[in-house]
């Protein structure tokens, strides 16, 4: 049984960044969640627990910055990493105020950033 620490919550309008961001978490033994938007994100957290979500900032409908605003107004602690292909201070600094633990730029090199994270998730706290 795979424990909440080891699983991720990718939440991205992309299809293809979804499926390879799963198959790369799953080479390095990190079960990896999808969704396409912010609501089915907000909804999965709702129901489940996860050791990280990996959020993109620009998405159709709710942004990632609206996501994790309201995750933190239901007091969801869940850590999140940004996503997105736009290197903006203000995104940055505004993810980081809202405690996002880091930012991620696209393009990303997949593996790496696979193995990022499951160094993340096992590291002591």
């Amino acid at each position: 049984m795979t424990s909440v620490c080891e699983r991720v919550l990718v939440v991205d309008d992309q299809k293809g960044v979804r499926q390879l961001l799963r198959e790369a978490l799953r080479i390095v033994d990190v079960t990896a969640e999808l969704a396409s938007d912010g609501q089915q994100a907000l909804d999965r957290l709702s129901q489940e627990s996860f050791g990280l979500v990996l959020l993109d900032m620009k998405m159709p409908g709710m942004s990632g910055l609206e996501v994790l605003t309201e995750m933190r107004k239901r007091g969801d602690p869940t850590p999140v990493w940004m996503m997105t292909a736009y290197e903006e201070v203000k995104l940055y600094e505004e993810a980081q105020r809202l405690g996002a633990e880091q930012y991620v730029i696209k393009p990303f090199d997949v593996m790496d950033l696979a193995q990022k994270i499951n160094m993340w998730l096992r590291s002591p706290v």
